[in-house]
């Protein structure tokens, strides 16, 4: 895993600019450790995004929450 501070590949640049956590000014290591392939940083920020966009029926807090939930049963920290 590249640090995202030091990142410099053009693709990664754009990236950083979509993933930054502006309240720490980083990239969370779950999105960073595809620092290696922007490719599939870029693909995995794209299905987070689609999973979690609100409806109507079940906004964004709610799907976070189900996700944080189904995190612990799994014994996840992420």
């Amino acid at each position: 895993m590249v640090d995202d501070r030091e990142w410099s590949d053009p693709a990664l640049v754009e990236l950083r600019k979509r993933t930054v956590d502006p309240a720490h000014g980083r990239v969370d290591n779950i999105l960073a450790i595809h620092s290696l392939d922007p490719a599939s940083m870029a693909a995995h920020l794209a299905l987070y995004r689609q999973a979690m966009k609100s409806t109507r029926s079940l906004p964004k807090v709610d799907r976070e929450m189900i996700a944080v939930v189904v995190s612990e049963i799994n014994e996840c920290h992420y």
